[in-house]
């Protein structure tokens, strides 16, 4: 997708909604001016778990797909599989066959924000380490419903994804703290709320609203503040933990081929196999 809207120039809003929530800009600002000093460590506290099970059992169980529900079409390239509630509308995110549970629905959010902040939203990291996960057991759902592992940069920056943090997104420097989520931000020390960041300085791109600014720029042809290549690069943290957390290994990445090091198993890994005619007609993107 991303590779497409470059080649044919178009305009493409990713749902990072967040970039235009003025307290992520405001954190991620203070971090990129170093406000905090050098930047270490950044938490992303994510939720976990799934929906109640003892409250969506009925929902696993086969019956007749719906009129005029188009559920082959719906699984697309992903294996054949007897319909039930518990696979579609909100419930596809806790299936691997369709999604990555918590761990990529919030995923393309809070690492995101992170991204932003440390100045690594074109790239991403050298190596996930030290991943570890508690899978649901269910009939359906088998996504993490626990899960941590960290993403190391190549300038040492370490980025924990987890269930098990502060929820938002945590900034840790040599000189205090920035922390934001929905509709809120704190500073440590308190004295930063007051700083000015100067013309002079990063001034990161400035949306008050997200719809409003896709908008704008499909009349003004410029970029949105949330392009393809950008959300691609967000994403890509939370699948690749979700290998790391399957394989229980460290791995090397790089994030200029966008392959693991080394690791042909885990390389295998980043293309589900799909299914005819989808097998198919993605060759054919390919040629």
């Amino acid at each position: 997708m991303a590779n497409a809207v470059k080649k044919y120039e178009v305009i493409f809003q990713t749902g990072s909604q967040q970039r235009s929530d003025e307290n992520f800009r405001r954190v991620c600002e203070l971090v990129r001016n170093g406000r905090i000093g050098q930047l270490q460590t950044v938490e992303c506290g994510l939720p976990g778990g799934t929906p109640d099970f003892g409250k969506t059992g009925h929902l696993t169980n086969t019956i007749p797909v719906p009129e005029r529900f188009d559920y082959n079409t719906w699984l697309g390239p992903a294996p054949d599989a007897p319909y039930c509630p518990a696979r579609t509308h909100v419930n596809f995110r806790w299936v691997l066959d369709y999604s990555g549970g918590q761990v990529t629905d919030w995923g393309g959010h809070h690492p995101d924000i992170a991204q932003w902040g440390m100045g690594t939203e074109l790239t991403g990291p050298v190596k996930i380490q030290n991943a570890k996960a508690e899978w649901a057991s269910h009939p359906v759902w088998n996504t993490a419903t626990e899960f941590y592992f960290e993403c190391l940069y190549a300038n040492g920056v370490k980025l924990i994804i987890s269930n098990k943090v502060k929820g938002g997104v945590t900034f840790h420097g040599t000189k205090g703290w920035a922390w934001a989520n929905r509709g809120s931000h704190q500073v440590f020390p308190e004295n930063l709320k007051d700083t000015v960041i100067t013309p002079s300085e990063i001034n990161l791109y400035k949306s008050e609203n997200h719809f409003r600014n896709f908008v704008d720029c499909v009349i003004s042809r410029e970029e949105t503040i949330a392009p393809a290549e950008i959300g691609h690069r967000s994403i890509t943290m939370s699948h690749l933990g979700n290998i790391a957390m399957k394989l229980q290994q460290d791995l090397d990445w790089d994030p200029k081929t966008e392959k693991f090091i080394n690791n042909d198993v885990a390389n295998s890994m980043l293309i589900r196999k799909m299914r005819e005619p989808w097998a198919s007609i993605y060759s054919d993107l390919l040629v």
